[in-house]
């Protein structure tokens, strides 16, 4: 009973989460419809930086989690070169991916 409580409310935050998402997502198919029935369409938007953008927020987010979850290292029995244990692919993972877009980002890029 005492592991029900949590888990009940971990599955009511990502309903919410999710709940919310879809709601923005019909909201916006719904607006699409209201421009498609006075026939405009919408205006494009593509200025080329949204890799970039999400490129250095993830990149962010990922060294955030790396020099949070470092630590974690010091305490642990095992020794690993530098501290760096399997805990640490929380913070690496995302800090490698916001990377690989802000990389794609100036290759891609045109000029």
């Amino acid at each position: 009973m005492n592991d029900l409580i949590p888990c009940l409310g971990v599955v009511a935050v990502l309903a919410i989460i999710f709940g919310f998402l879809a709601f923005l997502r019909y909201m916006n198919y719904k607006e699409t419809l209201a421009l498609a029935e006075k026939g405009l369409t919408r205006p494009e938007k593509k200025s080329g930086k949204g890799l970039l953008r999400w490129g250095i927020v993830i990149a962010a987010i990922g060294f955030a989690l790396s020099l949070g979850l470092y630590p974690l290292g010091f305490d642990s029995g095992a020794n690993y070169p530098l501290h760096l244990g399997p805990w640490m692919l929380g913070g690496f993972v995302p800090l490698f991916l916001g990377l690989g877009l802000i990389l794609i980002h100036y290759l891609t890029e045109k000029e």
